[in-house]
């Protein structure tokens, strides 16, 4: 057995973390990620308008309370919506905007001008102007692949003309602004003579605008991603990267945002339309289900650890007790410490396994809701759930199971590390009464 673990520690450290490594500094993922990342704030404000204009009452409810939303989201729905509208429904614009800035950034070009042309891209690719009006059907969740393929795209050219030094040469006394501004006039003519016939011609001969043919494109593998196989391959490689001391969250995380925003936004436009929402691997089913209390779900670790025999692990239990509510866990990760420890390593990573399960079973059943909503990761597991799911309290028992669940699945884990822990103090405190002594 120690062999075993051995070979795969060998394994995880050897062969696994440095490419995990590789791949959290590559310079695409890392925009990719931070280009989510900012995004954030529109969505989960827009998200947060949207359950506000979805009441979690029945039609015919009876409740003073629930007629009065009820009716005034009857009335004012077209104003309640605006905000979900201009931010959740043309997502892909915040996001296009976001990764060519960072992937600019990286590459010591000017951040704002790669916006302004991979945003213009999109636009002319996703959003033609018909009639007088612009259509936002690509704009949202089905257009988020196409927002990614678009922005390393228009920014990669302007690396490449810039890198060749191919552009208008305006003299010196020229003004910064001005010669930057002129710096974009060849990659937009890049643009419309490479982007913008490919949209005509898919336009012309399949029906279909750019944004929905890579939908279309990705839509085998965003089905696949939403199956219960893909949860748990993701869920196993993200904490056999956090073992190994590399942020397995991150990398896994920004690899499946665009996987978990295209699946939301589809949860999203069913429910707006009254149809029945489907898909369960969404970011909140991660962070409040999956992971409740951190990566690991060490909640219920750190509920073992507060009553420990063990000095070390009582405080670190009081350490990390309140972030833990708030889903941060590096100081039980880290002053554990679980990175490397064989005897924490099977609960750490089954735990994790064994509540994505229960949970997608639970969802799939329809036992609990499909989530519809982004909450901020950092909000407290039941909390966060209920949010999520539309206010439904049966996600607050859910969570308030699997918390109870993973305390059993570490607890004879967590007994061996204490007896070890209580080994290795009584005889530092043996050996420092004996140097008192003499």
């Amino acid at each position: 057995m120690s062999t075993l673990a051995d070979s795969l520690f060998g394994v995880i450290e050897n062969r696994i973390s440095p490419v995990a490594a590789r791949l959290s500094s590559q310079r695409h993922v890392v925009a990719i990620k931070d280009g989510f990342i900012a995004s954030m704030p529109f969505l989960i404000v827009g998200s947060f308008m949207l359950l506000f204009s979805h009441p979690p009452f029945s039609e015919n409810s009876q409740w003073a309370f629930a007629k009065w939303w009820l009716g005034m989201v009857r009335q004012y729905n077209d104003q309640l919506m605006m905000p979900y509208n201009m931010t959740m429904g043309i997502m892909a614009v915040f996001i296009t905007s976001a990764i060519a800035y960072n992937l600019a950034q990286s590459y010591k070009l000017n951040g704002l001008m790669a916006a302004l042309l991979s945003l213009m891209t999109f636009l002319v690719v996703a959003a033609p102007q018909k009639d007088g009006a612009l259509s936002v059907a690509s704009l949202g969740g089905e257009g988020i692949f196409t927002a990614i393929l678009i922005s390393l795209y228009c920014t990669e050219v302007m690396h490449l003309l810039t890198k060749h030094n191919i552009g208008f040469k305006l003299p010196e006394q020229v003004p910064p602004k001005i010669r930057q501004s002129f710096d974009l006039l060849i990659p937009i003519l890049v643009i419309f003579l490479t982007l913008y016939p490919l949209n005509l011609f898919m336009e012309s001969h399949f029906g279909l605008l750019l944004p929905q043919a890579i939908m279309a494109l990705f839509a085998p593998i965003l089905s696949a991603a939403d199956s219960l196989p893909a949860v748990l391959i993701a869920v196993l490689l993200c904490h056999l990267l956090w073992f190994a001391g590399i942020h397995g969250a991150a990398i896994v995380g920004g690899l499946l945002q665009a996987f978990w925003l295209a699946n939301l936004g589809i949860n999203q436009e069913a429910l707006n339309t009254g149809q029945e929402v489907t898909k369960v691997f969404v970011e909140p089913f991660w962070q409040f289900f999956i992971t409740v209390g951190g990566s690991g779900a060490t909640m219920g670790l750190v509920i073992l650890y507060l009553r420990s025999k063990s000095a070390h692990l009582r405080s670190i239990g009081r350490l990390g007790f309140v972030p833990g509510l708030f889903n941060i866990n590096e100081p039980i990760i880290f002053g554990s410490p679980v990175v490397m420890n064989p005897l924490l390593f099977i609960p750490f990573v089954t735990t994790p396994l064994v509540n994505a399960v229960i949970a997608w079973t639970a969802t799939r059943t329809n036992l609990i809701n499909h989530a519809i909503s982004l909450a901020p990761w950092t909000t407290p597991g039941p909390i966060g759930a209920a949010w999520s799911t539309g206010w439904d309290w049966r996600a607050v028992v859910l969570v308030a199971f699997l918390i109870g669940l993973s305390t059993l699945i570490y607890y004879p884990f967590f007994k061996m590390y204490e007896r070890q822990l209580l080994q290795q103090e009584a005889e530092m405190a043996d050996t420092t009464l004996a140097e008192e002594t003499n």
